[in-house]
């Protein structure tokens, strides 16, 4: 089945995870294996510093968090650089078992374990299904009643609709079942959290009375809430309890089934990874250490490749440093350029100021869309414009007639006059939440206040820092948000993780029924033709309810040094790191 679009969505603070539209980035210099030899150390510098071992959750949905987690994790699948699904049979096997109704089977191999030594068993297999299906929740969002447990990140839409799953009797293995077809039913599911951990951390015996647990728990049904305190405890857990800026006390907490483990960590500035020995059940990497520095500052960056203090970077370039990166190149340096499959955006809060449409209306209407394009992006891309859609990006075939027809056009340029009618006198104060450690983010922000103001607008800086982006957007206390999506093109998740009533990724509040119909059709629809089709009316109704702009299309950078060989970036949210086992030294 083919996949596309986005389906891991990343909160990018900084928007550093580098991603390529339509094309793969080019590989560092073809080398021959018996050339190298295993082992060394390589660094790389990051832009957001990381905060959570567990990138699954809403909180813990960052760029850096998911890359650390991609390193540090292994799974029944991966993506490569060309968005594709690539199995690893040596950490386990799915297969579907049927179509009417679909039902897919999930075995790990045996000797697969944490690196504490415990094996990977259906345990694992079902908190993670627990967590990403919303199977238990029995919240009433209107009513104000009822349990959300899991808090994840991702769209619940596809795995809500699965009955609870059958454990194998080898102890190894789940079938989910769908009540109906699912598109995305490849990219659906995947092993997250160790269960053992959780259930111990959540004051359960072992994992077995966490699977008792969860097998006693029934469907939640928000007509008739029943809080489960029991469970409570686990999903706070799995919330919460992996967040830390620092190397935990408890090495419980930060347990690989991956290539590397992480050894050290200093708060904010830099961590370091090690090979996982027991690792064989995937790909063999070849670098003995990797680290990380986190550097959030273009100049930064640039210098410590420059002078041999990182060996790979990843910044977010802009218009003001454009000069810095060209003048890497020729210096033994790589340096690569594309446009990410992913978008920079304003989006409004549906309270507060923001609960009238009008107000909201007259807000957009004030934001320099272009000016902020002509100042953050430049002359990095020719005959750069604003992003005019939602769901697609340019070049796309969707983008060019969807643009035209979702009512986009109403925002092409500022108009005070007409916000101010909007108004009517009134003078809302808007709070907007950035990253202020993103010059780009920042001078957007400037821009947005200083042409809202002439309609009447008082807009107060709410911004936070790289590490505390994810946890601040969930939190709330702000009216609006400068923020970054990016992610694969895999599947058509992405979309209802944004824009469904009560998804994980919906932090603004926004509900339209009409909408959430159009994506629960999405979800069981397998022609991309008409997922075209759905998706441009998606994007018309989130155009006419005034949820927001988006800004421009991301431009990426990544640069490299001559020592390293097997470097490879991706259109996924991954950027370099997709491929890291077959990073070496040259």
């Amino acid at each position: 089945m083919p996949v596309r679009r986005l389906m891991q969505l990343l909160i990018a603070a900084l928007a550093a995870a580098l991603v390529l539209s339509g094309c793969s980035g080019s590989s560092a210099p073809s080398m021959v294996v018996g050339e190298a030899k295993r082992g060394g150390s390589v660094t790389v510098a990051e832009v957001n510093a990381f905060s959570s071992f567990n990138p699954y959750s809403a909180n813990g949905n960052t760029d850096i968090n998911s890359k650390i987690g991609a390193i540090t994790h292994s799974g029944f699948f991966h993506l490569d650089d060309a968005s594709k699904v690539v199995r690893n049979d040596k950490f386990g096997h799915f297969e579907k078992v049927s179509d009417q109704p679909l039902k897919v089977k999930y075995t790990v191999n045996e000797g697969v374990k944490w690196s504490d030594g415990a094996p990977i068993r259906a345990a694992d297999l079902l908190l993670s299904w627990a967590a990403g299906s919303g199977y238990f929740d029995d919240v009433d969002p209107a009513a104000g009643k009822g349990t959300k447990y899991f808090s994840v990140a991702a769209d619940t839409t596809g795995l809500a609709g699965t009955l609870f799953p059958e454990i194998g009797s080898d102890g190894r293995s789940i079938t989910i079942e769908y009540a109906a077809p699912y598109a995305d039913w490849e990219v659906a599911f995947d092993v997250g959290l160790p269960a053992h951990v959780v259930a111990a951390k959540s004051g359960l015996n072992d994992e077995e009375d966490l699977v008792k647990l969860l097998k006693e728990t029934p469907r939640g049904n928000p007509e008739k809430p029943a809080p489960n305190p029991a469970l409570k405890k686990v999903s706070d857990f799995w919330n919460t309890g992996f967040e830390t800026k620092s190397v935990p006390d408890d090495p419980a907490l930060y347990l690989s089934s991956g290539p590397y483990i992480v050894r050290d960590i200093v708060p904010e500035v830099s961590m370091k990874l090690v090979r996982n020995r027991d690792y064989v059940w995937g790909p063999e990497p070849w670098l003995d250490e990797i680290n990380v520095r986190f550097t959030g500052a273009v100049p930064a960056a640039v210098d410590a490749l420059r002078t041999g203090q990182a060996d790979i970077i990843s910044p977010q370039p802009s218009a003001a440093t454009e000069d810095l990166l060209t003048g890497l190149s020729g210096q033994g340096i790589t340096v690569e350029r594309y446009k990410q499959s992913g978008y920079d955006h304003l989006d409004l809060n549906f309270s507060g100021p923001f609960a009238g449409k009008d107000v909201r209306v007259a807000f957009l209407k004030t934001v320099p869309r272009q000016a902020i394009v002509d100042a953050v992006v430049g002359a990095q891309v020719p005959d750069n414009k604003p992003l005019d859609s939602q769901v697609f990006l340019p070049g796309q075939p969707k983008y060019a007639d969807t643009a035209k027809n979702n009512g986009s056009s109403n925002y092409a340029e500022v108009d005070i006059d007409a916000a101010k009618g909007l108004l009517k006198g009134a003078t809302p104060t808007v709070r907007i939440l950035y990253n202020r450690d993103n010059p780009n983010r920042a001078k957007a922000f400037g821009l947005i206040r200083d042409s809202a103001a002439l309609a009447g607008f008082r807009v107060v800086d709410g911004g936070q820092g790289s590490a505390d982006w994810a946890a601040a957007l969930s939190r709330g206390g702000y009216d609006a948000a400068l923020s970054g999506w990016i992610g694969t093109e895999a599947g058509v998740s992405r979309v209802p993780q944004i824009f469904r009533t009560g998804a994980g990724s919906n932090f603004t509040g926004y509900s339209d029924g009409g909408a959430d119909k159009v994506m629960e059709q999405l979800a069981v629809t397998t022609d991309l033709g008409k997922q075209d089709e759905l998706l441009a009316d998606i994007d018309k109704r989130v155009w006419e309810d005034a949820y927001g702009l988006p800004l421009y299309q991301t431009p990426g950078t990544t640069a490299f040094s001559s020592r390293l060989a097997g470097v490879k970036t991706s259109p996924g949210p991954l950027g370099v790191w997709w491929n890291v086992s077959e990073w070496r030294l040259s």
